[in-house]
């Protein structure tokens, strides 16, 4: 990728873009850093064979492949691996967890998003891992969250042995939470990997708590944007990691039908229509009230790595 000059910072290639931010941006605090992030990051790889897991009243149709196929053209909100939104520039992933149920083996667990992934939790950290050896001096966040389907009388078992497989994993990547890092610190330190783990009973020195999230909840871009402003204008977050999520949201009752009925559209397309609205907000917003992680769905389209990244350029003034 070339280059891009004039007044921004200066980027030779999205891969490694946090190494390539000016010395003034490499000893503020994360917080303080604009970062783009993935919103549903696995939803690319659902399994169309899968049961349905959500939303709820659409699950007694999971053997109707009809069904199958309208919930995976509304629940995939990206198209890309996650070695790709990698190489893209994406540094924060929403990664939801959750068990299959009557997985013969007992500790497999999945990504979902509507439907379960084809690809399991283990085999996709090693990916990440893998790609972060490559990348020292970029700092990935990952958000594991929702662990759907943990059986309350294996749930314990599932955590630890989760837990345990990233901390074996990522080892000396890890960042701890205290002191705050910034670039430097965890560069001198040889640490790139920030595991977020929204379950309270598995907090660990190794392990960040819920890093929030911030959504219109909402299919109009207008309220997405206008929920947001309110956030970052009253309600943001001080000295601590937060997400602003671009993504849209549809109905959880019946008012659902009104989009996923629509035979020739699917949620990529109406994502694609309102991301540059979106992003030109983002570059108007972040003029006014600090932003520090801006995630999307769609994250390799429309310059949006680019744009989140080239906000750094406020701090740097």
């Amino acid at each position: 990728m070339s280059a891009e000059k004039g007044k921004g910072i200066e980027v030779i290639n999205y891969c490694n873009w946090m190494s390539q931010l000016p010395p003034e941006l490499h000893n503020i605090p994360l917080f303080n850093l604009t970062i783009p992030g993935s919103h549903d990051s696995m939803s690319y790889d659902l399994d169309i064979s899968s049961s349905i897991v959500e939303p709820d009243h659409l699950k007694r149709f999971s053997k109707i492949y009809c069904a199958r196929k309208i919930v995976q053209k509304w629940a995939a909100t990206q198209e890309e691996t996650i070695t790709k939104q990698l190489d893209a520039g994406v540094r924060y992933f929403d990664l939801r967890i959750a068990r299959k149920p009557n997985d013969t083996n007992p500790t497999r667990l999945y990504f979902y998003h509507g439907l379960y992934t084809e690809s399991d939790v283990e085999s996709v950290l090693r990916s990440i891992n893998e790609w972060a050896k490559r990348h020292p001096k970029e700092i990935l966040i990952l958000a594991l969250s929702h662990f759907k389907g943990f059986d309350i009388k294996i749930e314990e078992q599932l955590h630890s042995h989760l837990t345990s497989f990233i901390k074996t994993l990522f080892g000396t990547r890890i960042i701890h939470k205290h002191p705050f890092p910034t670039l430097k610190s965890c560069w001198d330190q040889g640490r790139n990997i920030i595991v977020s783990y929204d379950y309270p009973a598995k907090q660990q020195p190794e392990l960040w708590s819920k890093i929030s999230y911030f959504y219109g909840n909402s299919m109009e871009p207008a309220k997405v944007e206008s929920e947001l402003c309110r956030v970052l204008e009253k309600a943001r977050p001080s000295q601590r990691l937060f997400v602003c999520g671009l993504n849209l949201t549809l109905p959880e009752n019946t008012r659902i039908l009104k989009y996923i009925l629509r035979l020739c559209d699917n949620f990529a397309n109406v994502i694609q229509r309102s991301l540059p609205k979106l992003l030109r907000w983002v570059k108007q917003q972040a003029a006014l009230t600090p932003m520090n992680i801006v995630a999307s769905d769609l994250v390799t389209r429309d310059n949006f790595v680019s744009t989140v990244v080239q906000l750094n350029k406020i701090s740097v003034k």
